[in-house]
């Protein structure tokens, strides 16, 4: 069985909550998406081996789902990021967006923040496809590719039946991604 903290690089760990969390101490500490809030203690419990959380100031979300966004909540002093279009989506139709009622509730108290090109030396890449907002984020110093839920570990994708899916984009991101010669995958789940 895999343990629920991996060290990715020396500087980076993947908490595996139904779907992975990536905390990276960078300059700024980062937290690449905060996971599946019925996994709420559980993923607290093992963010805390790594990182205090009143530490992490940048919270980054490849997309607004659910299981992708489920504990923002523990980060009180961080700055959130998401896609424009994730963003729009959301204030269209939060439950559409987020796939929970409660959840999407939730998530209207904080401030998202549109993510730009880069972010802290991580490049942002647009990935419509599993939802319209989608991002993957490369971080070429480690030829790393966080992937959210456009591809997984076995050459796979996210879903393409859901409200803000845009299935008609998906090979075209995934064919994009093809030109990051990636040596460390960073899946949204290990699947």
């Amino acid at each position: 069985m895999k343990s629920i903290i991996e060290n990715v690089t020396d500087d980076i760990w993947k908490i595996r909550a139904n779907s992975n969390i990536y905390f990276l101490d960078f300059e700024k500490k980062i937290i690449i998406d905060t996971g599946d809030r019925g996994l709420r203690q559980q993923t607290k419990q093992f963010l805390l081996k790594v990182v205090s959380l009143d530490k992490v100031e940048i919270v980054i979300f490849t997309h607004l789902h659910y299981d992708h966004i489920g504990n923002f909540d523990l980060f009180s002093d961080a700055k959130f990021y998401a896609s424009q279009d994730a963003i729009s989506d959301y204030k269209n139709n939060p439950e559409g967006t987020v796939l929970v009622k409660d959840i999407a509730e939730k998530f209207k108290k904080i401030n998202l923040k549109p993510i730009h090109d880069e972010i802290q030396g991580l490049k942002v890449i647009k990935t419509p496809g599993h939802t319209k907002g989608s991002i993957c984020l490369w971080y070429e110093k480690e030829k790393i590719l966080f992937s959210g839920d456009t591809l997984f570990g076995k050459k796979s994708h996210g879903r393409l039946d859901l409200p803000t899916s845009v299935p008609g984009n998906m090979r075209e991101s995934l064919m994009n991604l093809v030109k990051y010669n990636y040596k460390i995958l960073c899946p949204g789940h290990d699947y």
